[in-house]
């Protein structure tokens, strides 16, 4: 009964979203390894980390069997180990059994995700030298800001390890000197919340610079109760983003 209870809140909390790593670290003090994997509606598990192969936390895993992917720029050419780019599932050697075919009745949606000789996830990635593939973001959510790219996931997975951080969620936000610039919605803990937020907000952006490269540290900060989600807990950024660039 105890590991059923366990493999249910595993499922909830994984679904359609990326495995925070402090979560990760949670469930080692019941001596569990959490496998995580990566797929979508289009197809069946695209890789994974499965057993059998080295345990990389945090990673999506290998390839699984039947597919060969890999990590696209805009021109469609294939990139080095750690250049981030886009997920693709390359249908060189023929399409995957598990890869669908095509949106019903819809050609103009299926020529956006069929081009060349790959298939696009919508995500971006990119993998090591030891051919481990690691999310990024999805690609609608990419933040470009002074020329610099920087995905929500990497800001998140810092915030969430400072203390006064109950939940975060990344956007980009309008500013007429960089095009755009990173603003974390922030859900404070309980023991925070009569906390000064000006002097919060410079704890926290300082933090983030201290845990990852300067310029991805969000520039905004607000607090708020609550994040919107999905009927599966997943974080709706494009209704943060969409509110946010609507201020405009």
């Amino acid at each position: 009964m105890y590991i059923f209870v366990v493999r249910i809140f595993i499922s909830q909390v994984v679904a359609a979203a990326v495995l925070g790593l402090e979560l990760m670290e949670t469930f080692s003090y019941f001596r569990l390894r959490i496998y995580e994997g990566y797929g979508r509606q289009k197809t069946t598990l695209l890789c994974c980390m499965y057993k059998g192969i080295d345990y990389r936390p945090g990673s999506m895993g290998k390839p699984a069997p039947g597919y060969n992917l890999k990590v696209i720029d805009d021109d469609l050419n294939e990139l080095e180990p750690h250049k981030e780019g886009y997920l693709a599932v390359s249908l060189k050697e023929g399409k995957p059994i598990g890869l669908f075919n095509g949106y019903l009745s819809n050609k103009k949606q299926t020529s956006k995700v069929f081009l060349g000789d790959y298939y696009i996830t919508g995500d971006k990635a990119y993998y090591d030298e030891d051919n481990y593939f690691w999310f990024v973001s999805r690609a609608d959510d990419v933040i470009i800001s002074s020329g610099y790219r920087i995905g929500p996931f990497e800001v998140e997975s810092v915030l969430i390890e400072h203390p006064a951080v109950v939940e975060s969620a990344v956007v980009s936000s309008p500013d007429s000197l960089r095009g755009e610039v990173v603003k974390a919605f922030v859900v404070l803990a309980d023991n925070y919340k009569n906390h000064k937020h000006e002097d919060l907000i410079v704890e926290l952006q300082n933090y983030v610079k201290q845990n990852t490269a300067p310029y991805k540290y969000p520039r905004k900060i607000e607090f708020v109760e609550t994040l919107p989600k999905t009927i599966s807990g997943k974080i709706r950024r494009v209704e943060l983003r969409s509110n946010e660039w609507a201020k405009t």
